[in-house]
């Protein structure tokens, strides 16, 4: 994980914590454990949120070192602009440059992050015989609903 992503996935499980911690506050001055609905709600989603993020996280790990003798290829990658396909999932073309003189395959791993940087999602994709000297697109989606200003980036791009 890069610490990028591991630092996105601390700010989702800290946020997690501070919502579940103050929801526990009464609004009427005085202690209680219970909880506000609105504050219990927000928790259970953040919760979701966070468990999303960490599955995914864990899913693009494994398949990220599944891949073997990869070199660093992040130069080799460009992403386009986010967009959401008709299950409201954010999606960005992925254009991949082979500049070697064989036909590579390559792995990349997009995050998807809302606009103060916190990441919301991350996938990977993997574009296969690229041929010399060419270019070939795929689409990286996301896992689930995203909202808002998401943005995308290249977390790591590895071909061999």
């Amino acid at each position: 994980m890069t610490r990028k992503a591991a630092r996105g996935l601390w700010v989702v499980l800290l946020t997690t914590a501070v919502m579940s911690t103050a929801g526990a506050c009464s609004h009427g001055g005085g202690t209680s454990t219970t909880a506000s609905p609105a504050a219990s709600a927000a928790a259970s989603v953040a919760s979701r949120g966070s468990d999303v993020v960490a599955s995914a996280t864990a899913a693009a790990g494994e398949k990220l070192r599944g891949f073997k003798n990869g070199v660093n290829a992040k130069g080799d990658v460009k992403l386009g602009a986010v967009s959401t396909d008709h299950d409201g999932r954010a999606t960005s073309k992925i254009t991949v440059t082979n500049g070697t003189d064989s036909p590579k395959s390559y792995v990349v791993q997009v995050t998807f992050r809302d606009a103060s940087g916190n990441l919301l999602d991350t996938v990977v994709v993997t574009v296969d015989d690229v041929g010399p000297k060419t270019s070939k697109d795929a689409i990286a989606r996301s896992n689930r609903k995203l909202s808002g200003d998401v943005k995308v980036e290249v977390g790591t791009a590895l071909r061999h």
